[in-house]
């Protein structure tokens, strides 16, 4: 039974070492996609909701609309939404300000996204979402690129576990041909076939075609043809026989060639069973996994008429999405404690040293650290010393009436329990110099 002190169901209350954590991820995803010349794009939590609709299909139910305000609230009706995706906005603001951005445009977003989800084990309403995107590029480049970013920013991030699988809708168009599959039943059976890893070889066919419309014969093929030992071998004889097939191919090996010392050899692999339901793709499409972690690390591929599709311009894109909140479990260090809150935590012990006190903190803050006064009850040394330790300070700067009356302040090494005594004046660049020191 859920409180009444409990975050909305779906959201999360982050205290500050997640807030530590997820600021350090962000930052150091950022870091690799400016070194890419990437540029960040942020757009409002919410857009309209006529820009909104007809662009989700079925998961246009999940839409989190907002009601009308003010003095219009009584009707009831929605005329905006919080934003679902990072893609939509993407369109719009190409829509708007095509003339005046580069091209091609390469940009990245980072933000929170909502959907109407029913909350569950790693599901939420309330997410976060990091999208790189190159827009205006026909170029395998572009797709290579966007590719090698996402993964730096995982290797940035301390990742080193995980592998790239790497396909092309081309070559799955060609599959279906290749198997006699009718073009009508293709965007169903891809999304079964998607299913392989989740759902096992002998589901997966018998939904091919108890769901899907192909005979047993053709699902019991293309479902051995995709699980075999060698599948990418096989997959590529039987491409051999429709153009597209061999387009798909040749999309896929050009964009290998491309990330060859860029991404390790054994980290990246031509995966044919990888289908990414979403039918907006054109192209070459991927996905990043984990032994162990159901679901991918993130995703992406080329959609070279999304954006028209959304309302924008039709220009060839490219992009990928970093799935951050599942990364963030996986982090070197998650489950370590908090992160210390000081640097310095300065005593105050009596209302005639209120002004001191404060003052040598400052002095801390202007030596570079954070620096903070005890703003507790208690006027016992003791009570303040064990404040300065949980808060993680490096160093407790004690001011009593004997340092009052010696013009000095005692220093007390936090982690050896030594303590100096430095003249008042000088005590900034005490502190600065014990931090240099320090590392």
């Amino acid at each position: 039974m859920p409180s009444q002190f409990d975050p909305p169901s779906g959201t999360r209350d982050f205290l500050a070492a997640d807030v530590e954590r997820r600021e350090h991820a962000f930052a150091v995803i950022k870091s690799v996609f400016a070194r890419y010349g990437f540029e960040p794009l942020q757009t409002p939590a919410f857009e309209r909701l006529d820009l909104l609709l007809g662009k989700y299909g079925e998961d246009e139910k999940l839409i989190f609309k907002i009601l009308r305000r003010g003095e219009h609230g009584a009707s009831g009706d929605a005329d905006l939404a919080l934003r679902y995706d990072m893609t939509v906005p993407l369109a719009r603001v190409m829509a708007a300000y095509g003339s005046q951005l580069p091209t091609p445009y390469k940009r990245y977003a980072m933000g929170p996204v909502w959907r109407g989800e029913r909350p569950g084990r790693d599901r939420y309403r309330e997410f976060y979402q990091c999208d790189l995107d190159t827009l205006g590029s026909a170029s395998p480049l572009a797709d290579a690129e966007v590719l090698a970013a996402h993964h730096d920013a995982l290797v940035g991030l301390g990742l080193t576990d995980f592998t790239v699988q790497l396909n092309s809708r081309r070559v799955l168009a060609g599959l279906l041909a290749a198997f006699s599959i009718p073009p009508e039943l293709g965007p169903g059976v891809l999304i079964s076939v998607d299913k392989l890893d989740k759902d096992g070889p002998g589901e997966v066919a018998a939904e091919l075609t108890q769901r899907r419309g192909i005979t047993a014969e053709q699902a019991a093929d293309l479902v051995a043809t995709l699980t075999a030992p060698d599948a990418a071998e096989h997959v590529r004889v039987a491409l051999t026989k429709t153009d597209e097939g061999i387009a798909g191919l040749d999309e896929v090996d050009a964009v290998l060639a491309l990330l060859t010392g860029q991404i390790p050899a054994d980290r990246i692999a031509f995966t044919p069973r990888m289908a990414r339901g979403l039918s907006y793709y054109t192209g070459p499409i991927w996905e990043f996994v984990a032994a162990g972690v159901a679901g991918s690390l993130g995703a992406g591929g080329r959609y070279d008429h999304l954006i028209a599709q959304l309302g924008g311009p039709d220009v060839p894109g490219t992009g990928t999405s970093i799935g951050v909140e599942r990364i963030l479990t996986l982090l070197p260090g998650a489950d370590t404690a908090p992160s210390a809150r000081l640097d310095v935590a300065v005593t105050m012990l009596g209302q005639d040293l209120a002004g001191r006190s404060f003052a040598l903190a400052a002095a801390g803050r202007a030596a570079g650290l954070r620096a903070s006064v005890y703003l507790g009850s208690s006027g016992k040394l003791r009570t303040q010393l064990k404040w300065a330790n949980d808060s993680g300070a490096r160093w407790c700067v004690i001011y009593g009436e004997q340092e009052q009356q010696a013009d000095v302040v005692t220093v007390r090494d936090m982690r050896s329990g030594e303590q100096a005594r430095v003249p008042t004046g000088d005590l900034a660049g005490y502190l600065g110099a014990a931090a240099r020191a320090d590392g």
